[in-house]
């Protein structure tokens, strides 16, 4: 037996002393799926996979890890792309998948709040609410396969931000099993409670370092009954953030979406589908995918279409969907682009934010000083105008070495984070940490924030076992 064998042995020996047997995984065939995320950046491969089937199985596994010092990371859907929900240590660690704990327990219309368990995959949480009649705003590109657990620890953002606020923002409550085994119970509905911290917010963002989240009280909204989607044509970024502008003041509230697309991101998913269609007429520079949603009697049409009247000195083609199938059909558009675009090998995935009013200037100089640096590489640049955070990729040039790319890829991220540094930006607006951002954000950050932050973990994980090394390593000095 070699030595992994016989760790692996020893460690599951002792997990069932304290858990059925049988939610405890072992076989290397069956742990290959939990041991990459969707980056396909393998990091390493777990000594065992635990899928507890209830808050209190999780609870009696993390008192037993805390007991005989064995480090763990908590998994959701694996749609991840920085490394941080799969095993990384080089002496093993477990990993705790919350795929079975998957239910949702309530759905209240009265007082517009669900309550879902952590492994429930984000498309079947949101089904259950507007089987309800209501609206879970959290919309990613991933929902069919990505768990709530993942888009709390994570912090998500998605398409509606604009409106809706990150996943913190719809955030009532969290059931937490703890890293010494204790459940802290914050999972309540209420909306404004003010007695002490709000210890909710330190788990939200976390990246599962402090605590595995079992189960979220979530605040929903009313189902929209209303959608108008319009596909809109402008000749530059500068003119698609003075549209943002006009249609922040003349939609109002009712704006839910304003995705900007480069020529080059919509020619990727063009080239990748012969079923879809370029929506204009004739190819411009910048795209922008703009909907408003709404309930009750609003003429939203009208409001769409006065919008887009009254913006013709800025625009220059455009398309307003004429159902929900067409709607569909350009939303498909953005979609295939994100799926096709690295060709099926690796690339430069960015995920950065900037101040709005500098959304512009950044992506000029980002993609000036990457022409310069890397001028076979192919930039798509797409991202949501309305909460600043954008997508700069770069795709590796055909033909190159596979042996040349990591190094590319490496080059590429710090010219773009160079600039983003100049413009007061953060290297990760929705993906985290994780480990593969490690480096330049330690790059980054303050010694104050630094410090404290490993005070926190400190507090809520004081043997350091679970997720550790994610965002940064270490106890406080």
């Amino acid at each position: 037996m070699n030595a992994f064998n016989s760790l692996q042995h020893s460690v599951a020996a002792t997990l069932a002393s304290a858990v059925p047997a049988s939610i405890l995984l072992t076989d290397p065939d069956a742990l290959i799926r939990y041991s990459n995320d969707v980056s396909g950046i393998r990091h390493g491969r777990p000594l065992l996979v635990a899928r507890p089937r209830s808050t209190e199985e999780l609870s009696n596994l993390m008192a037993c890890c805390h007991r005989h010092g064995i480090p763990a990371v908590p998994q959701g859907g694996l749609t991840g792309l920085v490394g941080g929900a799969v095993a990384s240590r080089p002496e093993g660690e477990i990993v705790v998948s919350l795929e079975r704990m998957d239910r949702i327990r309530s759905v209240n219309v009265i007082d517009y709040a669900m309550v879902v368990e952590a492994g429930c995959v984000l498309e079947s949480a949101k089904a259950a609410a507007d089987a309800a009649g209501c609206l879970l705003p959290i919309a990613l590109g991933s929902q069919g396969s990505c768990r709530i657990g993942g888009n709390v620890a994570t912090n998500a953002g998605g398409f509606n931000v604009l409106r809706y606020g990150m996943t913190r923002d719809l955030v009532l409550g969290l059931e937490v099993v703890l890293a010494d085994g204790r459940v802290w119970n914050g999972l309540r509905t209420l909306r404004k409670d003010n007695r002490g911290y709000d210890l909710k917010q330190l788990f939200i963002g976390s990246e599962g370092t402090l605590g595995i989240v079992t189960a979220v009280a979530f605040k929903l909204f009313p189902r929209p009954e209303q959608v108008e989607t319009a596909f809109l044509a402008v000749e530059s970024i500068e003119a698609a953030m003075q549209l943002y502008a006009r249609a922040r003041r003349q939609c109002s509230d009712l704006l839910s979406a304003f995705e900007l697309i480069l020529r080059p991101g919509l020619e990727v998913a063009l080239r990748s589908r012969a079923d879809l269609r370029d929506p204009l007429q004739e190819a411009h520079p910048v795209y922008i995918l703009a909907e408003v949603s709404a309930t009750g009697r609003i003429d939203l049409r009208g409001l769409m279409e006065g919008f887009l009247f009254d913006s013709g000195d800025i625009l220059r083609d455009g398309v307003i969907a004429s159902n929900r199938a067409q709607a569909d059909r350009l939303w498909l558009l953005r979609e295939v682009m994100v799926d096709r675009q690295g060709r099926g090998g690796p690339y430069l995935r960015s995920d950065v934010s900037v101040p709005i009013s500098r959304i512009a200037g950044f992506v000029s100089d980002a993609l000036a000083a990457l022409a310069r640096s890397h001028p076979d590489a192919t930039p798509i640049t797409y991202g949501h105008v309305g909460d600043g955070n954008l997508h700069l990729n770069v795709i590796p040039p055909e033909g190159m070495a596979p042996e040349a790319i990591p190094a590319m890829i490496h080059e590429a991220e710090e010219v773009l984070f160079d600039i983003l540094d100049r413009h007061g930006g953060s290297i990760s607006a929705e993906h985290g940490i994780g480990l593969v951002k490690q480096a330049a954000y330690l790059h980054r950050v303050d010694a104050t924030t630094l410090d404290l932050s490993r005070r926190i973990k400190d507090a809520f994980d004081p043997c350091h076992l679970l997720s550790e090394g994610r965002i940064f390593n270490g106890h406080a000095k």
